[in-house]
């Protein structure tokens, strides 16, 4: 254990593992609370593998296998398909989760007909695009977690600057229109602030996993309080931790994904809040549960000519 946080201080590779996989879990968390309470649990997952056409139409344009170019194409295709979403469910009769369906199937199966054109052109860069499907934390340099830095940054001062907006959109839309709030412009901002997430966590865990990282340690959070702004620091605290803890399991021994081991261990964070969360834990609930039986028990009134309760 000393040897392994030896290496997480000292070891290049190891730091900016860890420091990605850090600020991926930070911002999902954060951002993936409003998608959990607002239902939206498929729009990561949507939005992810609306990057992959995005990722290709870099490359084939720019022929570069920078992170930097692939993920502003990234960023510009996922935000698309985000509009897209948003759009048919405004335009048309069609269901949130129907759009959502739709817009993940549509992009990733156009992006999967793209990476096969660019492999069978023989281009001997192409090689490694594939990360972006599964993922490569490994592959992470200092540049890319000062990018993810940068830009996990801004996403979150921006929730932190509309906190009582986005929190009325979440709960009350309704209401919040009511009171004149821009309900369409501030649901295209949060939606967009999800696939900026998006972006962020693409080249760790890949578009088939990032929806994980968002969901995951929102809906562990969610097990532990009933205040949105708890929730959401508990959730980047968990996505935090499942971040560093994965990468350092990755690092114990060889041939360990990081990605898929981030994944888990946010998961095993899920399943241990699901039993004993302070809030909706089955423990703690069962406990109240039998508290209050036993209260109303206690407190009922005898029936006539009968002692009461015990």
């Amino acid at each position: 254990m000393i040897e392994l946080l030896t290496d997480l201080v000292f070891d290049y590779t190891l730091r900016n593992v860890a420091l990605g996989s850090a600020v991926l879990g930070v911002v999902g968390g954060a951002l993936g609370s409003f998608a959990v309470l607002r239902r939206q649990g498929l729009l990561g997952d949507a939005l992810a593998h609306a990057a992959l056409p995005g990722v290709c139409v870099a490359f084939i344009l720019t022929g570069a296998r920078t992170s930097a170019v692939l993920l502003a194409g990234a960023a510009l295709s996922a935000w698309l398909g985000a509009l897209l979403i948003l759009a048919v469910v405004r335009q048309t009769r069609i269901k949130q989760d129907a759009a959502l369906g739709i817009v993940l199937s549509v992009f990733f199966g156009a992006g999967v007909v793209l990476l096969t054109y660019i492999a069978g052109t023989g281009d001997a860069g192409q090689g490694g695009l594939d990360r972006f499907i599964f993922g490569q934390a490994a592959t992470l340099v200092r540049d890319d977690v000062v990018t993810m830095g940068v830009l996990a940054a801004v996403a979150l001062f921006l929730v932190a600057l509309l906190f009582k907006e986005f929190k009325l959109l979440s709960f009350d839309p309704d209401f919040a229109a009511s009171l004149g709030y821009p309900m369409v412009k501030l649901n295209v901002l949060l939606t967009s602030l999800i696939a900026v997430a998006v972006i962020i966590g693409i080249q760790a865990v890949g578009v088939v996993l990032m929806a994980a990282m968002l969901i995951t340690p929102a809906a562990a959070a969610r097990q532990w309080t009933e205040r949105l702004s708890n929730m959401i620091f508990i959730s980047g605290f968990f996505g935090a931790l499942s971040g560093v803890t994965g990468a350092l399991i990755s690092a114990t021994g060889a041939n360990l994904p990081t990605g898929p081991l981030i994944v888990l261990v946010a998961t095993g964070i899920l399943v241990l809040s699901l039993f004993v969360g302070s809030s909706r834990g089955f423990v703690w609930s069962w406990i109240r549960d039998r508290r209050n039986r036993r209260e109303a028990l206690g407190g009922a009134p005898a029936a006539p000519g009968e002692g009461g309760v015990r």
